[in-house]
């Protein structure tokens, strides 16, 4: 960097010795000890590009119904392809992360908004209050109402 920046002494020098420092900058950053994540993030048609966009997608639709189908043929893997690499990834898989999202949001519509349990579940897509609260608890070990009764203890 200290090269290219030093190009601006010697105008001259910037068309031709610009792209061949850039170059020698791209090569050291792939062998770094980053380099391989580097390269499959920077190509546009890798399979780890597919499930970022993936990963964005739950990220802006998880309160809707999720089928993992039209989620492969969205970033355009197979749902086999999707699955295994989205759990190397994030160590879980779609529907596990949809869930997570939706139940740190209905935590988050709880304590910030104020909306009763019922109703923030209803709001990130659940459909079955029981289903809901069963999950809840799985996930924060307890339901919904004494959860957050143990939340604002733990503030206070």
């Amino acid at each position: 960097m200290l090269r290219l920046t030093r190009l601006l002494d010697t105008p001259r020098d910037i068309p031709v010795l610009t792209p061949l420092i850039r170059r020698e900058i791209l090569y050291r950053l792939l062998q770094g000890p980053q380099g391989y994540r580097l390269y499959e993030i920077t190509l546009a048609n890798s399979q780890t590009h597919r499930v970022s966009q993936a990963i964005i997608w739950l990220n802006q639709h998880f309160n809707q119904p999720l089928r993992i189908e039209d989620l492969a043929r969205e970033v355009h893997l197979s749902t086999s392809s999707l699955h295994h690499r989205f759990k190397a990834m994030t160590s879980m898989s779609p529907l596990q992360y949809q869930k997570q999202l939706r139940l740190q949001e209905v935590r988050r519509l709880m304590l910030n908004e104020g909306l009763e349990a019922a109703m923030a579940g209803y709001r990130v897509g659940y459909e079955s209050p029981s289903q809901f609260s069963r999950e809840y608890s799985r996930l924060y070990g307890a339901p919904p109402v004494r959860d957050l009764v143990r939340l604002r203890e733990t503030v206070l």
